[in-house]
């Protein structure tokens, strides 16, 4: 029975939570497993420590500690840590699931990758970790195995966590480290401390592995590669492939340097420098790999679900149950695998692990006759393979049918017509995924080698097919600040089109009314969306409405504030000056200035207020005039006869009748 039937976990439960599918990847530290988390229903990758590490509870603690670390990076190129927890004694990591291999198999199926490609995916190393170091994160265990290459072409970082967290327990209860020695830098070997520059140096490592086809240090066993590491200088990769250039080899040379100050400083620092030697490069240079055997079949993609993700795979035959995806055509030796490794079993005095200074050229004289040695050896061989003895075998070799072939030019063709011109020259096909925004849907982008390449017949060339402009979705900016909107689009990968600004009574300003294309839209990657912003209400100047009639006043300032009806107070007041009906004042005031929305409100004239004029007839003079004064009127007196009597025998305004206050009654006296 195989190992992936008869695993324990396989069609178990973890936590309640996690359906074990199958057993994907096996390593020094851990067993990763496909499961379906049932809460949220999707596939992710179950890392479960193995038990003799977990029994420890320094271990654990440690683990689950990095691990909530670890969980919070949020960065396109490092696989995502969702969850952590205990189920009995099985301790487990819940990681973001990824197809994709890992760059051992990618090394391990070509032999060496071209140098742009390995420049580039040396970038994408650099540009997570960079991100980890900012937050205060060292990785520790960088190989290739930790690299996965997805099948849409990124490059993701895994095991965040789990390395540090295992390897500082373990240290702190027996004094030893556990690690891969191909990777380790010098100070881990003497010391067991690391920093961020041996996360820098282990990338050096990677990247010459990557160009040449084998890491650096070799030996019959993992104590002497780790004296290598602690000894000797990592060497130029033109020694292997002569026709790198320098510039190449005092990258590596920089990033694996002995003495920590003389290694970039950290991620951020060493991605620069990558950078910086890339662009130097021109194309050519950059499409060229060394002529390493590999197994392309290990590149052949099998079902959907037999991608794992980036996982600590060992194959050092020791101290770790390999898996078969991290089968290898190259011979890695003894360091390549996760081992234990005695802190200070390797010593070194403070000049060991000094790098020696460099030429005025960058290089040592002795490096550059090594260079001049390996072509002169190359174009010997050639010479004595057509001239010697063996001319025969030379003539199969060079220009028989076992000579190499040309790669021809692929870009534009679709998979079914490269794969048959690969085959009419005896050469494999392997193809991966990629937007591109020349290259239609399912036209080939390019080719690893690319045209013109010499290869050997039977070996492979990897197409990259185009998945045609890469769609974004424009992200919900409405209702934001201008400056979160942009923010936003930046996120999502679009750019910043043209922006406007329009009255708004309802949103202040500065922030975004609207976009163009909507939220939600799917768009191209290279589409910018544009916003309106609002400049807030409109400010109006507020006319004079006093003396003119309420109701056309009401309608034209109702226009004029943008309100409604409603939101117009109107109160009636008596007026001696202004006729019923017309305004008496208002609210905001004449020639203010105002925003539209603003309330506003008017006082109406009732016209004069009217009083009940008292009934005085028969009165004596005296007491009606008491009266009538009392009510607020003026009385005038006009004597019948002398007014002998002083009897009240009429009144202009007769009793009851309604005049306002200050209105003269004649009285008639008799």
């Amino acid at each position: 029975m195989s190992a992936l039937t008869s695993d324990p976990l396989v069609g178990r439960t973890v936590d309640g939570r996690y359906d074990v599918v199958r057993r994907i990847a096996r390593g020094g530290m851990a067993t990763v497993y496909l499961a379906t988390d049932r809460r949220l229903e999707r596939r992710v990758a179950l890392k479960v420590m193995h038990p003799h590490l977990a029994e420890g509870t320094d271990v654990v603690a440690r683990f689950r500690r990095e691990a909530r670390s670890a969980a919070r990076l949020a960065h396109p190129g490092i696989v995502a840590v969702l969850d952590q927890g205990l189920d009995g004694e099985t301790s487990y990591l819940t990681m973001e699931y990824v197809r994709g291999r890992t760059l051992r198999t990618e090394i391990s199926g070509h032999g060496a990758l071209r140098l742009g490609r390995a420049l580039e995916i040396t970038e994408s190393i650099l540009d997570a970790l960079a991100a980890a170091h900012h937050a205060g994160l060292v990785h520790r265990d960088i190989k290739p195995e930790n690299v996965l290459l997805t099948t849409e072409g990124r490059v993701k970082v895994a095991d965040f966590g789990l390395a540090r967290a295992v390897t500082e327990a373990t240290a702190a209860s027996t004094g030893t480290l556990l690690g891969t020695v191909a990777y380790l830098s010098p100070e881990i070997v003497i010391s067991g401390e690391a920093d961020k520059r041996t996360d820098v140096y282990a990338v050096g490592i990677v990247l010459y592995e990557m160009l040449t086809g084998a890491p650096p240090f070799t030996g019959t066993s993992p104590i002497q590669v780790a004296y290598r590491h602690v000894h000797e200088d990592t060497p130029a990769p033109s020694e292997v492939v002569p026709w790198l250039p320098i510039d190449v080899d005092e990258l590596v040379a920089a990033l694996t340097a002995r003495d920590l100050e003389q290694r970039p400083q950290d991620a951020a620092a060493a991605l620069a420098l990558v950078k910086r030697v890339r662009r130097g490069l021109d194309d050519r240079a950059l499409s060229l790999r060394a002529s390493v055997a590999g197994r392309p079949e290990l590149l052949t993609e099998a079902e959907d679900d037999e991608f794992p993700p980036a996982s600590d795979l060992d194959s050092d035959g020791g101290s770790a149950t390999v898996d078969i995806n991290a089968t290898t055509a190259l011979e890695r030796g003894p360091g390549t695998g996760t081992i234990a490794l005695q802190i200070g079993a390797v010593t070194g005095s403070q000049e060991a692990v000094k790098t020696a200074p460099p030429a005025k050229n960058g290089k040592s004289a002795k490096n550059g006759k090594k260079r001049r040695r390996g072509r002169l050896a190359l174009v010997w061989t050639l010479v004595l393979l057509l001239l010697s003895g063996g001319g025969a075998a030379g003539w199969y070799f060079l220009l028989g049918p076992g000579s190499p072939v040309t790669v021809p030019a692929l870009a534009g063709m679709t998979l079914e017509d490269a794969e048959a011109e690969l085959n009419e020259l005896d050469l494999l096909a392997s193809s991966t995924e990629s937007y591109d925004d020349e290259v239609p849907a399912g036209q080939i982008i390019s080719s690893d080698p690319d045209s013109g390449f010499r290869l050997a017949r039977g070996e492979s060339v990897a197409l990259v097919i185009s998945l045609g402009i890469e769609h974004y979705v424009v992200p919900t900016t409405a209702g934001l600040e201008q400056s979160a909107a942009e923010t936003a689009l930046e996120t999502a990968g679009l750019d910043l089109g043209e922006v406007t600004t329009a009255e708004d009574r309802e949103i202040p300003a500065g922030v975004v009314i609207s976009s163009s294309p909507e939220a939600s839209a799917s768009v191209p990657h290279t589409s910018a969306v544009d916003l309106v912003i609002s400049s807030g209400p409109r400010v109006v100047t507020v006319p004079s409405y006093v003396g003119t009639d309420a109701e056309l006043a009401a309608a034209d300032l109702m226009n004029v504030l943008d309100i409604t009806e409603p939101e117009i107070t109107v109160t009636e007041v008596f007026s001696t000056d202004v006729a019923a009906g017309l305004v008496v004042a208002q609210q905001p005031p004449a020639e203010s200035e105002v925003t539209q929305g603003t309330p506003a409100a008017f006082e109406v004239s009732k016209g004069p207020e009217l009083f009940e004029v008292p009934s005085v007839v028969g009165k004596q003079v005296a007491e009606a005039t008491r009266l009538l004064e009392a009510a607020g009127f003026e009385v005038r007196e006009e004597n019948v006869l002398g007014g002998f009597f002083g009897t009240v025998r009429s009144q202009s305004v007769s009793g009851g009748e309604m005049r306002q206050r200050g209105t003269v009654i004649t009285l008639t006296i008799v």
